[in-house]
């Protein structure tokens, strides 16, 4: 049997945690030992707890904790997200990779498992270790130079060049130091030896034809910790899945408030002990993560950020989306959906935002809920159980 490690690094959604939960939990019922290397290890614990992760070792992932300086404005490509996470710099990441490194010696891995984890996978490259990338369409890219992340604005090809050419320069400069082959291109960076892509064709951010890769749908982590716990009413139930601080937290919860919907919202910052950002009978703040497919069995439609581990449960729920990125890639998530005709991308819409108006919106769309429901039809032979198997046996055929 075989040390499978499951690392995740950059991002900030539990998207991330659950998916590597998902896929562990069939490597282990095979006998394999499984570690979690993760990025967060305060709001991951619950959402870990239960048999089927009990006993799992979880350590904390080496991550960059300094603030870099002189980078151009904007973020044009992946590359640019990795500059300011250390990639700048050789030495810089030399001392992550360490890290790393001591990780999966220490654990004897035989194969390293990285959800948007491009330091753990540089680290199985240096030392020989087999490495897959797991996860949704934006943080596996295409096979090829990277592609913009605003693709509505103009940037200088040149620039995005020089970006991508001087991550690429790190990592390989990373490598040298250990006798590992380098990298041919910044891509390999984010897709591991076997790159995994677990979205579908439909919410792909980069647009790639379906051909162009394998695609196995979305990894679901199973029932959450807890039962939804509606506030007592009669109006329409709206699960909202937050993540804090956000400047508009509070006037959009004031809007769902003021059309009569009870709110369940889990933020896991409220959860911890923060303050919320609203409060009013018709909202009731989750203490923990929430059974979320009995929560969206129950919902009008769903509030969230646009994770697209959310955006897809939703979605195969047949229940329509209000989203508020946060980040570039869940505003080309929000957009792909949006463009499914399943929800309202506020981050597209014109300021100052009517609330009330995009509330009702919400509730009166009848066109959203469609689309919704045809997405949950096309995928209707959808099994998470059994992607998670298949994905087993490909990580088993790296050993």
């Amino acid at each position: 049997m075989a040390n499978i490690v499951f690392c995740w690094e950059l991002g900030a959604a539990l998207g991330h945690a659950g998916r590597l939960k998902a896929l562990a939990q069939p490597l282990r019922a095979r006998g394999h030992a499984v570690s979690f290397v993760l990025r967060d290890l305060v709001h991951t614990r619950r959402l870990l707890a239960g048999a089927s992760s009990r006993g799992i070792p979880v350590y904390q992932a080496p991550l960059w904790l300094h603030r870099v300086e002189g980078l151009p404005p904007g973020e044009a490509s992946l590359a640019d997200i990795l500059l300011a996470c250390g990639w700048l710099d050789a030495d810089a990441m030399a001392g992550l990779v360490d890290g790393w490194r001591h990780l999966f010696s220490a654990l004897q891995a035989d194969v390293v498992v990285g959800d948007y984890a491009p330091g753990a996978l540089l680290a199985a490259r240096s030392l020989g270790i087999a490495s897959s990338a797991v996860g949704a369409g934006f943080q596996i890219p295409p096979a090829g130079p990277l592609p913009p992340l605003r693709d509505w604005e103009t940037v200088p090809r040149a620039r995005m060049a020089a970006t991508e050419a001087r991550v690429l320069a790190t990592a390989n400069a990373v490598l040298a130091r250990h006798g590992a082959a380098p990298y041919g291109r910044a891509a390999d960076l984010l897709r591991g030896d076997v790159p995994l892509l677990c979205t579908w064709p439909e919410l792909d951010p980069w647009g790639r034809a379906e051909a162009d890769e394998r695609w196995f749908g979305p990894t679901i982590a199973g029932a959450g910790a807890g039962v939804p716990a509606w506030p007592e009413g009669a109006g329409p139930r709206v699960f909202a899945y937050l993540r804090g601080p956000h400047p508009e937290h509070g006037v959009m919860l004031d809007a769902l408030a003021r059309a009569g919907c009870r709110t369940l919202c889990y933020l896991p910052e409220v959860a911890a002990g923060a303050a919320p950002p609203y409060a009013h009978l018709s909202i009731a703040w989750a203490a923990g993560p929430v059974a979320l497919h009995e929560a969206l069995r129950e919902s009008a439609f769903a509030v969230c950020h646009a994770g697209e581990s959310t955006v897809s449960q939703a979605l195969l729920a047949g229940v329509p989306l209000l989203m508020l990125p946060r980040t570039a890639e869940s505003f080309l998530t929000a957009r792909r959906v949006r463009r499914l005709g399943a929800g309202i991308n506020v981050n597209e819409m014109a300021r100052p935002l009517d609330w009330d108006a995009v509330v009702g919106r919400m509730l009166e769309g009848s066109d959203f809920r469609a689309a919704a429901q045809a997405f949950a039809r096309r995928h209707a032979d959808f099994d998470a159980g059994r992607q998670a198997e298949t994905i087993t046996a490909m990580l088993e055929a790296l050993l």
